[in-house]
């Protein structure tokens, strides 16, 4: 959530950086000033009101003991009674409307974020490892999974539907291997403590992370009054650990990494991207999520980035890191890096990882404060979150850039300890 403060004090530079992401919000935010307007304008009418009612009290009281009618009294704190209720109940439609506004106004983008409206604009940082050279045409995933006997699709619609995946045999192992590595890795090497969340999320933390109430269509919901959501990112989960807490300044920077299975509708993929594993309504990934001190967050942003990338350099898998452009950037984001994996039967670079510094934006909704000292004023964290990485579009890079002529894919050093020693998936 944007700071008010912003929205009511400098209005014109919030909505100049909005209109950096290529999003006109004239109305919205019009909208907003008058609201806030009103709010200010019944705030002092219901405060002297009660105070009024508070006098008569004292009236009726003295009253009494004095013996004296308190009819013209009661007639009068009744007439307050019926103000401060419509008072209230005209601040209470006009708090619902504000919040609500202020829930569908993304993030302002960061000064450093490159300008532009869509994935052209966005700008390369670096590239690691070369693609690999073959003496055969590449094949894609989609053919090299179902040839090996360890990538089944039909069977995956039969039951359930289109876009979801059976693994079989080394295709699961190498799976878990992934995710065994990764977790090992982050906890290790990178200082993440291990989550092990819930999958399923109530709407407030959704609220909280910016899911909802903007992309509830994403999202597949439990029926009846459960009130609950198939996460679609452990980002939820461990953005909300904390939730309407004040964490202790000198444990900042916190940094968690958790394995979860995510789920998405790809409500607005329009069919987009449907062959094989790339966009898919169930898929794995490891999380990484951090709460940091406002001026850490770009350090801790830049430090995440490169433990996704250390990822795919022990793996052995080329790729480049681009920052995101204004008109690119998600709902919640100050700043992204996303980092692209080579895809050589697809001869492209695909996101595999998504790097983003929310700064204070999930923290305000969440409610996740923190002290410098122990009786200082509270501060809103910076939160940040990183793909590390996404499980099935990591399988996708290694069956394909892995891939020998004979149709064979060859085990990535590092995760053969992980698939029992396993050098090469040959045909099942």
């Amino acid at each position: 959530m944007i700071d008010p403060v912003l929205l009511k004090d400098y209005l014109d530079d919030v909505r100049a950086k909005l209109e950096r992401r290529g999003i006109s919000l004239h109305t919205e935010l019009e909208l907003l000033t008058r609201l806030n307007a009103e709010r200010r304008d019944i705030l002092p009418l219901l405060e002297n009101t009660r105070r009024a009612r508070k006098e008569v009290g004292a009236k009726i009281a003295q009253a009494k003991s004095d013996g004296q009618s308190i009819e013209e009294y009661l007639k009068t704190g009744q007439q307050h009674s019926d103000q401060i209720q419509k008072q209230e109940e005209k601040l209470e439609q006009v708090e619902i409307q504000r919040h609500e506004l202020l829930l569908s106004l993304p993030n302002l983008p960061h000064e450093t974020v490159p300008e532009g409206t869509t994935a052209k604009d966005n700008q390369e940082i670096r590239r690691h490892g070369d693609p690999p050279k073959f003496d055969f045409l590449p094949k894609a995933h989609w053919d090299l999974g179902p040839a090996l006997g360890i990538l089944d699709f039909e069977r995956a619609a039969k039951i359930s539907r289109s876009r979801f995946a059976v693994l079989i045999g080394p295709g699961a192992r190498l799976e878990r291997a992934l995710i065994d590595f990764m977790l090992n890795l982050h906890t290790r090497d990178h200082g993440y403590t291990e989550i092990a969340p819930p999958f399923l999320s109530n709407s407030k933390a959704l609220t909280s992370t910016g899911n909802l109430p903007k992309f509830e269509d994403d999202l597949f919901k439990v029926t009846g009054d459960w009130d609950l959501y198939l996460i679609p990112t452990a980002e939820v989960p461990l953005c909300n650990l904390h939730a309407g807490e004040i964490l202790n300044g000198e444990l900042l920077p916190i940094k968690y990494t958790a394995y979860t299975p995510c789920f998405r509708s790809e409500a607005g993929s329009y069919g987009k991207d449907v062959r094989g594993l790339i966009r898919q309504h169930q898929f794995d990934k490891v999380e990484m999520v951090a709460y940091t001190k406002p001026e850490d967050s770009y350090k801790i942003h830049d430090e995440l980035t490169r433990h996704a990338e250390e990822v795919l350099k022990q793996l052995g898998l080329p790729y480049r890191t681009v920052t995101l452009c204004t008109g690119d950037m998600g709902f919640a984001s100050a700043k992204t890096h996303d980092i692209e994996v080579w895809l050589p039967g697809q001869e492209m670079y695909r996101e595999i990882s998504s790097c983003s510094n929310t700064e204070a934006f999930q923290a305000r909704r969440a409610n996740i404060r923190f002290r410098r000292e122990r009786k200082g004023k509270t501060e809103f964290v910076h939160m940040l979150n990183g793909s590390g990485v996404a499980v099935g579009r990591a399988l996708i890079a290694i069956l394909e850039n892995y891939q020998q002529r004979d149709g064979s894919v060859v085990v990535p050093k590092v995760l053969r300890p992980y698939m029992y020693g396993l050098e090469v998936i040959e045909p099942q």
